[in-house]
Protein backbone atom coordinates (compact mmCIF):
# COMPACT_ATOMS: atom_id res chain seq x y z
CA UNK A 1 0.00 0.00 0.00
CA UNK A 2 1.36 3.32 -0.79
CA UNK A 3 0.25 5.12 1.89
CA UNK A 4 1.39 3.73 5.38
CA UNK A 5 0.58 4.55 8.93
CA UNK A 6 3.18 5.29 11.85
CA UNK A 7 1.59 5.94 15.25
CA UNK A 8 5.43 7.06 16.33
CA UNK A 9 5.66 9.62 13.93
CA UNK A 10 2.38 12.01 14.20
CA UNK A 11 1.94 14.21 10.78
CA UNK A 12 2.19 18.26 11.76
CA UNK A 13 -0.72 19.36 9.69
CA UNK A 14 -1.60 22.73 11.35
CA UNK A 15 -4.97 24.28 11.86
CA UNK A 16 -6.16 24.47 8.27
CA UNK A 17 -5.96 20.89 7.18
CA UNK A 18 -9.55 19.18 8.54
CA UNK A 19 -10.29 17.43 5.60
CA UNK A 20 -7.58 15.61 3.66
CA UNK A 21 -3.68 16.22 3.12
CA UNK A 22 -1.18 14.63 1.87
CA UNK A 23 2.33 14.40 3.36
CA UNK A 24 5.36 12.62 1.86
CA UNK A 25 8.78 12.76 3.03
CA UNK A 26 12.10 11.56 1.40
CA UNK A 27 10.45 10.02 -1.73
CA UNK A 28 12.71 8.12 -4.23
CA UNK A 29 12.04 6.18 -6.91
CA UNK A 30 14.86 4.12 -8.32
CA UNK A 31 13.98 1.87 -11.81
CA UNK A 32 17.13 -0.27 -12.28
CA UNK A 33 20.43 1.73 -11.60
CA UNK A 34 18.13 5.00 -12.72
CA UNK A 35 17.14 7.26 -10.04
CA UNK A 36 13.66 8.69 -11.52
CA UNK A 37 12.66 10.45 -7.89
CA UNK A 38 15.43 11.76 -4.98
CA UNK A 39 14.45 12.34 -1.31
CA UNK A 40 11.14 14.47 -2.50
CA UNK A 41 9.32 15.66 0.06
CA UNK A 42 5.77 17.31 -0.13
CA UNK A 43 2.92 18.58 1.77
CA UNK A 44 -0.49 19.11 0.20
CA UNK A 45 -2.77 20.78 1.93
CA UNK A 46 -6.47 20.38 2.38
CA UNK A 47 -8.63 21.69 -0.19
CA UNK A 48 -5.29 22.53 -2.52
CA UNK A 49 -5.35 22.59 -5.80
CA UNK A 50 -1.43 21.77 -6.62
CA UNK A 51 -0.18 21.90 -10.23
CA UNK A 52 3.18 20.02 -10.81
CA UNK A 53 5.55 21.30 -13.75
CA UNK A 54 8.61 20.30 -15.20
CA UNK A 55 10.67 19.54 -18.17
CA UNK A 56 10.17 16.01 -19.98
CA UNK A 57 11.93 13.15 -17.63
CA UNK A 58 11.58 14.91 -14.42
CA UNK A 59 9.42 12.59 -13.00
CA UNK A 60 5.57 13.98 -12.63
CA UNK A 61 3.94 10.89 -13.74
CA UNK A 62 5.88 8.97 -11.62
CA UNK A 63 5.08 10.80 -8.62
CA UNK A 64 1.71 10.10 -9.45
CA UNK A 65 2.30 6.42 -10.05
CA UNK A 66 4.04 6.31 -6.85
CA UNK A 67 1.09 7.76 -4.73
CA UNK A 68 -1.46 5.38 -6.83
CA UNK A 69 0.99 2.60 -5.64
CA UNK A 70 1.57 1.07 -8.92
CA UNK A 71 6.01 2.00 -8.58
CA UNK A 72 7.68 0.93 -5.64
CA UNK A 73 9.66 3.79 -3.56
CA UNK A 74 11.48 4.20 -0.75
CA UNK A 75 10.59 7.34 2.11
CA UNK A 76 7.16 7.54 3.81
CA UNK A 77 3.29 8.86 2.55
CA UNK A 78 1.17 10.02 5.25
CA UNK A 79 -3.09 10.86 5.04
CA UNK A 80 -5.20 12.50 7.23
CA UNK A 81 -8.76 12.36 6.80
CA UNK A 82 -11.16 13.96 8.86
CA UNK A 83 -8.11 15.47 11.13
CA UNK A 84 -7.58 11.50 11.82
CA UNK A 85 -4.47 9.97 10.67
CA UNK A 86 -5.70 6.22 10.05
CA UNK A 87 -6.44 5.27 6.26
CA UNK A 88 -5.27 5.90 2.85
CA UNK A 89 -7.66 8.54 0.73
CA UNK A 90 -10.23 7.53 -2.01
CA UNK A 91 -8.16 8.62 -5.06
CA UNK A 92 -9.54 9.49 -8.29
CA UNK A 93 -7.41 8.89 -11.54
CA UNK A 94 -7.36 10.78 -14.50
CA UNK A 95 -4.62 9.19 -17.27
CA UNK A 96 -2.90 11.22 -19.96
CA UNK A 97 -4.51 9.47 -22.03
CA UNK A 98 -7.56 7.06 -23.18
CA UNK A 99 -5.77 3.78 -24.75
CA UNK A 100 -8.69 2.62 -26.88
CA UNK A 101 -9.45 1.86 -30.62
CA UNK A 102 -10.85 5.15 -32.02
CA UNK A 103 -13.25 2.54 -34.33
CA UNK A 104 -14.43 0.72 -31.37
CA UNK A 105 -18.17 1.07 -30.67
CA UNK A 106 -18.34 1.39 -27.09
CA UNK A 107 -20.15 4.79 -25.83
CA UNK A 108 -19.83 7.71 -23.12
CA UNK A 109 -22.90 5.82 -21.80
CA UNK A 110 -20.65 2.54 -21.97
CA UNK A 111 -17.82 3.68 -20.22
CA UNK A 112 -19.97 5.91 -17.09
CA UNK A 113 -22.10 2.56 -16.47
CA UNK A 114 -18.84 0.63 -16.09
CA UNK A 115 -17.84 2.75 -13.49
CA UNK A 116 -20.88 3.05 -11.75
CA UNK A 117 -21.94 0.03 -11.79
CA UNK A 118 -20.87 -3.88 -10.86
CA UNK A 119 -23.34 -5.24 -13.99
CA UNK A 120 -21.52 -6.10 -17.47
CA UNK A 121 -22.41 -3.71 -20.02
CA UNK A 122 -23.19 -6.28 -22.50
CA UNK A 123 -25.85 -7.91 -20.12
CA UNK A 124 -27.94 -4.34 -21.36
CA UNK A 125 -28.06 -1.21 -19.59
CA UNK A 126 -31.47 -0.03 -17.49
CA UNK A 127 -33.16 3.17 -17.68
CA UNK A 128 -32.20 3.67 -14.02
CA UNK A 129 -28.76 3.22 -14.73
CA UNK A 130 -29.18 5.61 -17.96
CA UNK A 131 -30.43 8.33 -15.80
CA UNK A 132 -27.98 7.77 -13.41
CA UNK A 133 -24.87 8.29 -15.84
CA UNK A 134 -26.59 11.37 -17.46
CA UNK A 135 -26.24 13.19 -13.96
CA UNK A 136 -22.42 11.92 -13.33
CA UNK A 137 -21.71 13.36 -16.61
CA UNK A 138 -24.37 16.69 -16.51
CA UNK A 139 -21.95 18.11 -13.71
CA UNK A 140 -18.94 18.24 -15.62
CA UNK A 141 -21.14 19.44 -19.14
CA UNK A 142 -20.88 16.20 -20.54
CA UNK A 143 -24.51 15.01 -20.54
CA UNK A 144 -25.29 15.76 -24.11
CA UNK A 145 -22.02 12.80 -25.18
CA UNK A 146 -23.67 10.12 -23.08
CA UNK A 147 -24.81 8.29 -26.80
CA UNK A 148 -21.20 9.49 -28.83
CA UNK A 149 -18.65 6.70 -29.39
CA UNK A 150 -15.90 7.61 -27.87
CA UNK A 151 -13.59 7.43 -30.99
CA UNK A 152 -15.53 10.58 -31.65
CA UNK A 153 -14.92 13.25 -29.28
CA UNK A 154 -12.25 15.76 -29.09
CA UNK A 155 -9.47 15.26 -26.25
CA UNK A 156 -11.53 17.75 -24.81
CA UNK A 157 -14.91 15.99 -24.47
CA UNK A 158 -12.93 12.58 -23.29
CA UNK A 159 -11.38 14.56 -20.63
CA UNK A 160 -14.46 15.87 -19.46
CA UNK A 161 -15.73 12.17 -19.49
CA UNK A 162 -12.89 11.25 -17.53
CA UNK A 163 -13.20 13.65 -14.83
CA UNK A 164 -16.95 12.83 -14.36
CA UNK A 165 -16.09 8.97 -13.73
CA UNK A 166 -12.99 9.66 -11.55
CA UNK A 167 -15.86 11.25 -9.74
CA UNK A 168 -18.00 8.80 -8.99
CA UNK A 169 -16.17 7.60 -5.92
CA UNK A 170 -16.48 11.01 -4.63
CA UNK A 171 -12.58 11.39 -3.95
CA UNK A 172 -10.80 12.82 -1.67
CA UNK A 173 -7.61 13.09 -3.30
CA UNK A 174 -7.79 14.10 -7.20
CA UNK A 175 -4.80 13.06 -9.61
CA UNK A 176 -4.89 14.98 -13.02
CA UNK A 177 -2.07 13.93 -15.08
CA UNK A 178 -1.37 16.41 -18.21
CA UNK A 179 -5.13 17.15 -18.70
CA UNK A 180 -4.13 19.75 -21.54
CA UNK A 181 -2.40 16.86 -23.41
CA UNK A 182 -4.44 17.18 -26.70
CA UNK A 183 -7.17 19.77 -25.52
CA UNK A 184 -8.15 22.44 -27.02
CA UNK A 185 -7.64 26.59 -25.68
CA UNK A 186 -11.50 26.37 -25.21
CA UNK A 187 -11.59 23.24 -24.29
CA UNK A 188 -8.93 23.53 -21.94
CA UNK A 189 -10.50 26.70 -20.64
CA UNK A 190 -13.24 24.97 -19.78
CA UNK A 191 -11.22 21.97 -17.54
CA UNK A 192 -9.68 24.02 -15.85
CA UNK A 193 -12.71 26.32 -14.67
CA UNK A 194 -14.60 22.27 -14.03
CA UNK A 195 -11.44 21.39 -11.47
CA UNK A 196 -12.00 24.88 -9.56
CA UNK A 197 -15.46 24.12 -9.46
CA UNK A 198 -14.91 20.62 -7.78
CA UNK A 199 -12.35 22.30 -5.35
CA UNK A 200 -14.93 25.02 -4.02
CA UNK A 201 -17.36 22.41 -4.05
CA UNK A 202 -16.06 19.36 -2.35
CA UNK A 203 -13.32 20.35 -0.39
CA UNK A 204 -10.71 17.93 -2.23
CA UNK A 205 -7.09 18.10 -2.79
CA UNK A 206 -6.08 18.05 -6.28
CA UNK A 207 -2.46 17.22 -7.62
CA UNK A 208 -2.70 18.17 -11.16
CA UNK A 209 0.38 17.23 -13.52
CA UNK A 210 0.87 19.90 -16.62
CA UNK A 211 3.55 21.76 -19.20
CA UNK A 212 0.69 24.52 -19.28
CA UNK A 213 2.28 27.08 -17.26
CA UNK A 214 0.78 30.33 -18.70
CA UNK A 215 -2.84 28.21 -18.90
CA UNK A 216 -2.73 26.74 -15.41
CA UNK A 217 -1.58 29.41 -13.31
CA UNK A 218 -4.81 31.25 -12.42
CA UNK A 219 -6.76 27.91 -11.17
CA UNK A 220 -4.43 26.39 -8.88
CA UNK A 221 -3.09 27.47 -5.18
CA UNK A 222 0.49 25.82 -5.82
CA UNK A 223 2.92 25.11 -8.42
CA UNK A 224 6.00 23.18 -7.84
CA UNK A 225 8.78 22.64 -10.12
CA UNK A 226 10.36 19.37 -9.97
CA UNK A 227 12.87 17.85 -11.43
CA UNK A 228 14.08 14.77 -10.10
CA UNK A 229 13.35 16.44 -6.81
CA UNK A 230 11.65 20.07 -5.49
CA UNK A 231 13.64 22.75 -7.07
CA UNK A 232 11.46 25.64 -6.39
CA UNK A 233 7.71 26.00 -5.00
CA UNK A 234 5.30 28.35 -4.07
CA UNK A 235 2.59 30.63 -5.43
CA UNK A 236 2.19 30.57 -9.36
CA UNK A 237 3.48 33.97 -9.15
CA UNK A 238 6.47 33.34 -6.91
CA UNK A 239 7.19 29.91 -9.33
CA UNK A 240 6.59 31.62 -12.61
CA UNK A 241 9.18 34.68 -11.44
CA UNK A 242 11.78 32.22 -10.18
CA UNK A 243 14.63 31.90 -12.78
CA UNK A 244 15.61 28.22 -11.76
CA UNK A 245 12.12 27.81 -13.72
CA UNK A 246 14.13 29.47 -16.83
CA UNK A 247 17.04 27.52 -16.44
CA UNK A 248 15.04 24.15 -16.08
CA UNK A 249 13.09 24.66 -19.43
CA UNK A 250 15.61 26.56 -21.62
CA UNK A 251 14.02 28.52 -24.80
CA UNK A 252 11.08 25.89 -24.73
CA UNK A 253 9.69 28.14 -21.74
CA UNK A 254 7.90 30.06 -24.04
CA UNK A 255 6.24 27.83 -25.67
CA UNK A 256 3.69 27.89 -23.56
CA UNK A 257 -0.24 28.47 -24.09
CA UNK A 258 -2.37 31.68 -24.28
CA UNK A 259 -5.72 30.51 -22.90
CA UNK A 260 -8.90 33.11 -23.02
CA UNK A 261 -9.91 34.96 -20.13
CA UNK A 262 -12.03 33.73 -17.73
CA UNK A 263 -12.38 35.21 -13.83
CA UNK A 264 -9.79 34.97 -11.54
CA UNK A 265 -10.63 31.85 -8.97
CA UNK A 266 -10.51 34.48 -6.15
CA UNK A 267 -12.84 36.26 -7.71
CA UNK A 268 -16.72 35.45 -6.49
CA UNK A 269 -15.10 33.07 -4.21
Amino acid sequence: MPFRNNEDSKLDVGESCRHCCIKIEGLTVRMGKNIILEGLDLHVHCGDVLAIIGPNGAGKTTLLRAILGEVPYQGRMVSLIGGVERRRPRIGYVPQKLQFDEDSPISVLDLVVAAISHRPVWMGISRKLCLKAEEVLRVFSADHLIHRRVGELSGGEIQRVLLAIAMTDHPELLLLDEPSAGVDVKGLALFYQLVRDLKKQHDISVILVTHDLSGISPYVDRLVLLNRSIVVTGTPDEVLSDEKLLHAFGPSLWNVTSMPFLPSKKEGA
